[in-house]
């Protein structure tokens, strides 16, 4: 059972590039069936799917193209879930890696563009997380990872939008975390800071000055953060629910002044 062993087939969100890609490899190579959704990184996500069903032959892979941005696909999405028979068609695990940035100051913030941000990051997990934890916890057995942000503990100018998404994403993982705990289904959130991943290229300029502001001195690797997903999807890790965890290289748990 999945509560032995871990989740054996895994819905991952924005599994393209970039972290998600990295989340997707290191569940592969823990022996996890994997279906990711991509956006627009086509060729890259099926390239993948591909190459991954040839290294693990006997594990399952697909790549499914969804805008999480637009409310009808996701609720046609979560129907379609729904509606999959309670053993061929269940998921044992869900990762919500889809993101989307959004920066402007607080008093300046456009509610549209912030709106677009809260669906991907918020409305899409909660709309996809109804669907797929109800068969999980019939089964008694499931694995739900959230990866959220650094900026849902610790504010950051220009922010505003992109963390209240990420904090409201917080705030529902752990209400859901504590009222499913008891059929053997887990959720937790990872609050990752900044990692080396084509989404920070816009401040490669500041890169020095960002790093030198991290405890660790570096970004992370999007495979540090991926191995931590994959150690929560394991079956050791059937009693951490509800938890927070930031794998920030200690950003938020220093003060921003120094001496």
């Amino acid at each position: 059972m999945a509560s032995a062993k871990g989740a054996r087939r895994v819905l991952v969100t924005g599994g393209g590039r970039g972290l998600g890609a990295a989340i997707v490899k290191a569940l592969a190579a823990a022996g996890h069936d994997v279906t990711f959704t991509y956006r627009s990184s086509g060729d890259a996500a099926e390239a993948s799917a591909r190459t991954l069903a040839e290294e693990y032959p006997q594990q399952n892979f697909a790549a499914l193209r969804i805008d999480l941005s637009d409310r009808e696909a996701v609720a046609a999405f979560a129907a379609e879930l729904g509606q999959e028979g309670p053993d061929s068609g269940r998921y044992d695990g869900f990762v919500h890696n889809a993101g989307h940035t959004y920066d402007a100051l607080a008093m300046m913030m456009d509610q549209a563009k912030a709106e677009v941000a809260m669906q991907v990051n918020y409305w899409s997990f909660t709309r996809l997380a109804n669907a797929l934890v109800r068969p999980m916890m019939r089964a008694r057995s499931g694995r739900v990872v959230v990866i959220g942000s650094v900026t849902a503990l610790q504010a950051n100018q220009g922010n505003a939008a992109y963390a209240a998404s990420k904090a409201a994403l917080l705030a529902y993982a752990r209400t859901l975390a504590i009222e499913v705990a008891r059929t053997g289904v887990t959720v937790n959130y990872l609050a990752p800071g900044f990692i080396d991943t084509e989404m920070l290229a816009p401040y490669s300029k500041f890169r020095d000055v960002m790093e030198g502001q991290i405890p660790a001195r570096r970004f992370a690797a999007p495979e540090e953060i991926a191995a931590v997903v994959a150690f929560l999807m394991s079956g050791v890790a059937s009693y951490i629910t509800g938890a927070v965890l930031p794998v920030d290289g200690g950003l938020s748990a220093a003060l921003g002044v120094h001496r």
